[in-house]
């Protein structure tokens, strides 16, 4: 299975307060974003690992083809990457969504952190899906402008919305999509649509059947503030783990 990163986000907010890095490059105890997802969907046994980002700075693609050349930490990265400034991140994934027809993909964005024992449960699951689209949900809502999932008691999505008392869920930004999704998408991109949510609520007008998948625990980096809060909460993980492992 393949799994797709949109990387082509300027990071404006994070720049305006002071981080000089891109964030694709912005570490997280001691771990790009970018690198830490491609060691993730490595672990998920990624076929094909794509990327876009801009071409604003070279320091992210120059990263992005010395993986692809040298591997990360010793294994060899089955990398495509484009480099290209888009005017939104639907843009971006339309961008890439030509790799991505043939089969199931996982799409995230770059500075989406999340529980990977999580995710790699949410992989199994997506393998064995049959509906168009296994969409990553969580409770926790820490985002300036959130997209609530109405869902029925199965999970299966019946909207996406704006602004929702009686919502549960708020979407994660982790999209597990069959290749049937690109034909939507490339439908929203002839309207004009320009956002994300936009394309997820085309998928249920198609007809598509969606489910949602709950995450603990998700959230972006979209401050200076927020590294600090995901090396925290990857520590905390780190602290969990052990103690669960600790009576082998």
């Amino acid at each position: 299975m393949k799994f797709a990163i949109i990387a082509a986000g300027e990071g404006s907010r994070l720049a305006a307060e002071g981080i000089e890095a891109p964030k694709p490059l912005v570490k997280v105890n001691g771990e790009c974003l970018i690198d830490r997802l491609i060691r993730i969907f490595l672990n998920n046994d990624a076929e094909e690992i794509v990327c876009i980002c801009n071409d604003r700075t070279a320091q992210v693609a120059s990263h992005l083809a010395a993986l692809q050349r040298d591997g990360l930490q010793g294994r060899p990265v089955p990398l495509r990457f484009m480099v290209k400034s888009t005017p939104s991140s639907m843009h971006s994934f339309f961008e890439i969504s030509r790799y991505l027809d043939d089969g199931p993909f996982v799409l995230t964005t770059v500075d989406t952190m999340f529980h990977e024992d999580e995710f790699a449960a949410y992989v199994s699951d997506f393998r064995k899906e049959h509906t168009a689209a296994l969409m990553g949900v969580t409770d926790y809502i820490d985002d300036e402008s959130p997209l609530y999932v109405e869902t029925d008691k199965q999970l299966n999505i019946t909207a996406f919305l704006d602004h929702a008392d009686a919502c549960r869920y708020i979407s994660a930004g982790i999209y597990g999509l069959q290749p049937s999704a690109v034909f939507t998408l490339a439908n929203c991109i002839a309207r004009g649509e320009k956002r994300m949510r936009n394309f997820q609520r085309a998928l249920v007008a198609d007809g598509n059947k969606l489910r949602a998948w709950p995450f603990s625990k998700v959230f972006d980096i979209d401050h200076a503030a927020d590294i600090a809060k995901a090396a925290a909460y990857l520590s905390q993980l780190n602290t969990e783990t052990k103690q669960d492992t600790s009576w082998k």
